[in-house]
């Protein structure tokens, strides 16, 4: 049996920036463990586009609004047959905690890398295509040149600003991808319609499709209802839409 691709598509603005810090958040873990200077390079590069998320966005509240949420719908499950009241007590064991967390940060969330000249320099220049050779900004040349350990170190107490918020968002991802079971669908001509409840609301979607198939869906939509077509993939030149019928896994992730 082959294995499968998932393909997430979130349909709202808050789901939007969660997916896009846990997608910074694993490639700055990827980066820290490499040795190399480009990686550190690439790492700083994650560090800034996670600083321009934060300025950007009023996450703290967001993050505690969604938080609550989660807590308030978990609590009335409780009481239903069935529920693993252990595992449930966990998880809200962890919400509470990571609410705590959430409160007790101070302030803007990242000012202080903000306010860090070292930092601030890297972000004047990245502005400009190649702004950050060794030539535009020596001090960092420099800082690139010293041992793997420095800067690991340098480079995780940077990122241990964001680590509670890190740790939330992975918290209410678990919880949103696993608040359904896939459902088995299929795209009539490669195209699929769904209407969603908007008593409901769903937070993403996932589209699951072998790995070895030479095609791929392409989501749009909002919390109202989402469209998929799937297209073939055509190496640089413009997809096509499949003219065929085309199975696939669907969760709608909505609690």
């Amino acid at each position: 049996m082959s294995e499968s691709i998932i393909y997430e598509h979130p349909l709202n603005e808050r789901a939007r920036t969660f997916l896009r810090l846990e997608h910074l958040f694993q490639q700055t873990s990827y980066f820290l463990e490499q040795s190399d200077s480009w990686d550190s390079r690439a790492a700083i590069r994650c560090l800034l586009d996670v600083l321009n998320i934060f300025s950007r966005y009023e996450l703290k509240k967001e993050i505690l609004k969604e938080l609550e949420r989660q807590a308030g719908n978990l609590e009335q499950i409780r009481v239903q047959p069935g529920v693993d009241i252990d595992m449930l007590s966990q998880v809200l064991d962890d919400l509470e905690s990571s609410t705590h967390q959430i409160y007790q940060l101070n302030g803007q969330i990242g000012q202080s890398l903000r306010e860090n000249e070292f930092l601030t320099a890297i972000i004047q220049r990245s502005s400009i295509p190649g702004g950050n050779c060794a030539f535009d900004l020596p001090q960092y040349h420099f800082w690139l040149s010293q041992p793997h350990e420095m800067r690991e170190k340098q480079l995780k107490s940077w990122f241990n600003e964001f680590q509670s918020i890190y740790d939330a968002i992975i918290l209410l991802l678990s919880l949103i991808r696993g608040s359904t079971r896939p459902a088995q669908e299929v795209a009539k001509k490669g195209f699929f319609q769904k209407s969603l409840d908007a008593q409901s609301p769903a937070q993403l979607i996932q589209v699951i499709v072998p790995n070895d198939v030479l095609y791929f869906p392409e989501v749009s939509g909002n919390k109202h209802r989402f469209n998929i077509r799937f297209l073939m993939a055509a190496g640089v030149s413009r997809p096509s839409q499949i003219a065929e019928d085309i199975p696939f896994s669907l969760n709608t992730c909505t609690i």
